[in-house]
């Protein structure tokens, strides 16, 4: 198989051989058949939506992009994936595809057919920033909106994307022809895509799954991975109600104390009165039901997480009797002080890491950035805190606080990179664990898009901001030393 990967300014082609066909992926619906898994190349047409011609692949026709070759970073990865030649998330997404859309200019998308983030109008020669506020702030109307949203994607079929039900040898049924892909609403694409980030694997039949891999935690692409996640979730939901202003709002979970605030009927959902673990049948929330909960037959059988609606989320805020530690949210002193860290991350670029701004805030260290193996704080402590679905890895993004959560812990990243003037320089370009390099295109989004687009201050290079005011680098020391004082 060739692989096509990029050293530095060069490309180069190695030929690679993959011990197993294990694993699977999301594509666009013009790209699950069985001539483009054949020819490798998902360069879909534009044709009839913006271009009258069938054969107008990438919008070449109209100057939007080309059909290329994909590249893959061939820096070496981390120790802590031992299992070369066996997950097909390896070099993603060469597996699959060998070719796609390569867009010019601030075009964007599988197909070249939308514009790159920051931009709008029809040649994408519009710069539009959309500002996500804090949730609380917004009023009843603006509060009732994005309810209504997040409903309308969790129940709308993704007008784009299909995932696939089956390993990459199994995709095709040899006698029908037919690929193994199904459709899925755009707020299950959003948990399915973080559930395959993360899944283990699988090792084959009678052989099981194994760990010491994910794509989205645990390394420097823990916050680029997530960014771009929430960023494509926007774009979903703007697209969804032809409305380029659209923003996802934040929860600033850093209140301290043991009360959820978001956690009420005319937000996120308050808790049942009738089974305690549950939420409201008051709130729209109740009525959801959890995709890719059963992990554990996905890791024994090798069978992958399809569109089947499980059981209803759950959530009891502060209620994990067993660890008392995880009763109470982050304070706010705690995310000053981590904006401290100077060093975006640090070797092993692992969970392990100290002195590391990724690490601290993904809750592996202490606030002031030193590791700490029975620490979990800032986006840990938050996750814990909610105590039910969205604090399992695999599911957590079943539960809506998830978006809330994450877009407060990309505006601290944001206010990070801002205050350290961070460049290129202080991302790993090698040695981080397998998919966190900063040329590694993170799995499993397409087209396909390395950790690098995603290390820039968003309202220049994103399309977005955020409506939160920061203390100094001053007020920072001398409200934490006051913490303690008082």
């Amino acid at each position: 198989m060739l692989l096509y990967k990029s050293w530095g300014s060069h490309a180069v082609v190695l030929v690679v051989t993959l011990l197993c066909d294990l694993g699977s992926a999301q594509f666009p619906r013009q790209c699950a058949t069985p001539e483009a898994l054949a020819t490798g190349e998902c360069c879909p047409g534009l044709y009839p939506q913006q271009s009258p011609d069938p054969s107008d692949i990438c919008g070449v026709t109209m100057g939007r992009g080309l059909c290329m070759p994909i590249t893959v970073d061939a820096r070496p990865h981390g120790s802590q994936y031992k299992m070369e030649g066996l997950d097909d998330r390896e070099y993603w997404p060469i597996r699959f595809f060998k070719k796609a859309c390569l867009c010019n200019d601030r075009f964007y998308g599988h197909n070249c057919g939308s514009c790159k983030p920051g931009w709008t109008g029809d040649d994408c020669d519009q710069p539009i920033v959309v500002e996500r506020k804090n949730i609380m702030a917004l009023n009843e109307t603006e509060r009732q909106n994005f309810i209504a949203a997040l409903n309308l994607a969790k129940n709308t079929v993704h007008p784009d994307y299909v995932i696939a039900t089956r390993h990459y040898n199994q995709l095709i049924n040899p006698e029908s022809n037919v690929t193994n892909f199904e459709n899925i609403s755009i707020y299950d694409y959003f948990v399915w895509t973080h559930y395959y980030s993360v899944s283990k694997t699988f090792l084959g039949p009678n052989r099981g799954s194994a760990g010491g891999v994910d794509f989205s935690h645990e390394g420097p692409a823990f916050l680029t991975w997530h960014r771009f996640h929430l960023l494509q979730l926007e774009r979903d939901i703007q697209n969804l109600l032809k409305d380029p202003s659209f923003s996802l709002p934040y929860w600033n979970f850093a209140i301290g104390g043991n009360r959820c605030d978001i956690c009420t009927d005319d937000l996120m959902g308050a808790r049942s009165n009738f089974v305690g673990n549950l939420l409201s049948p008051n709130s729209v929330f109740s009525q959801w039901r959890v995709v890719c909960e059963d992990v554990e037959d996905y890791e024994s059988l090798g069978t992958i997480c399809n569109s089947t609606a499980g059981g209803p989320i759950q959530r009891n805020p502060a209620g994990n009797s067993a660890r008392p530690m995880v009763q109470r949210l982050p304070e706010m002193e705690e995310v000053l002080l981590c904006l401290e860290v100077n060093l975006f991350d640090t070797a092993p670029f692992s969970s392990n890491s100290s002195e590391s701004f990724r690490n601290t805030i993904e809750g592996y260290s202490e606030p002031s950035g030193q590791y700490n193996p029975t620490v979990r704080s800032l986006h840990n402590l938050a996750h814990l805190f909610l105590n039910g679905t969205g604090g399992q890895t695999h599911i957590s993004p079943n539960d809506p606080i998830f978006v809330l959560l994450h877009t407060f812990t990309d505006a601290v990243f944001d206010e990070w990179l801002r205050r350290h003037s961070a460049g290129f320089a202080q991302y790993p370009q090698e040695n981080a664990p397998i998919g966190h390099n900063r040329r590694h295109n993170m799995v499993p989004f397409w087209p396909p898009v390395p950790n690098s687009e995603m290390f820039a201050t968003a309202p220049e290079n994103l399309g977005y901001s955020y409506d939160i005011q920061w203390p100094s680098k001053y007020r920072v020391s001398e409200n934490y030393t006051m913490a303690f004082i008082l």
